[in-house]
């Protein structure tokens, strides 16, 4: 499963060019970044030039994720993936997921953008690890709105040290959250639906197995 970091800050702060200067420096460092978009508008026009999904595909994200009140736009490559396939999958093959919004996302890392000292949200929210702003802020982490290179290095030691060694065999989502599992639980798991599979003869090489299971 992804990291996942959001930007959070008032309208005009300029979360937008920060997230998406980081964006460019993860994808220039080697990783697959997908971003998710939160926004209070509606009848958005999705990938058109001078947009904010625009700008973020610009800055090179293999996936833009737009959620507004009357749509959610997903733009991505096209891989021929079957509808079914497309359903159960959001962003499980990158890296690391940006958020831009979703200040009330729960057990999620944020970094706030300041742009106006009045307008502060630590106080609001949760999971605030940075501070992005030219103001003389005081925070465990603090950086200026042009450090964008700085932030990603940032990310990069504290949630993506390690993500290009052993990648997660399986994971396990119960009611959306994410259940850790120990090495030895994700081999036996996998082992165990894959002998069931191999029972029913599928006729092609199995790289990789979607399961969803739901309770009544």
């Amino acid at each position: 499963m992804a990291a996942i970091i959001s930007f959070i800050g008032w309208h005009d702060s300029g979360k937008t060019t920060l997230a998406t200067t980081v964006v460019a420096h993860l994808k220039r460092m080697g990783y697959r970044v997908a971003v998710i978009k939160s926004s209070s508008e509606r009848c958005i026009a999705f990938d058109t030039t001078g947009t904010d999904t625009h700008k973020h595909l610009q800055a090179g994200a293999d996936s833009v994720l737009l959620v507004a009140p009357d749509q959610m736009v997903l733009q991505t490559s096209n891989k021929q993936l079957s509808l079914t396939t497309l359903a159960h999958r959001y962003f499980p093959d990158v890296d690391i997921v940006i958020g831009e919004g979703f200040k009330q996302a729960r057990q999620v890392a944020k970094i706030e953008v300041i742009r106006n000292p009045e307008q502060l949200l630590r106080k609001e929210v949760s999971g605030v690890i940075a501070v992005a702003t030219d103001l003389d802020i005081t925070a465990d982490y603090v950086f200026r709105l042009n450090e964008g290179e700085e932030i990603a290095l940032f990310i990069e030691k504290r949630y993506l040290q390690g993500s290009k060694k052993r990648k997660e065999k399986t994971a396990l989502l119960i009611n959306g959250r994410k259940i850790v599992l120990k090495e030895f639980i994700q081999d036996s798991l996998a082992g165990t639906v894959e002998g069931y599979l191999k029972t029913l003869k599928v006729n092609e090489a199995i790289e990789e197995i979607e399961l969803r299971i739901k309770l009544d």
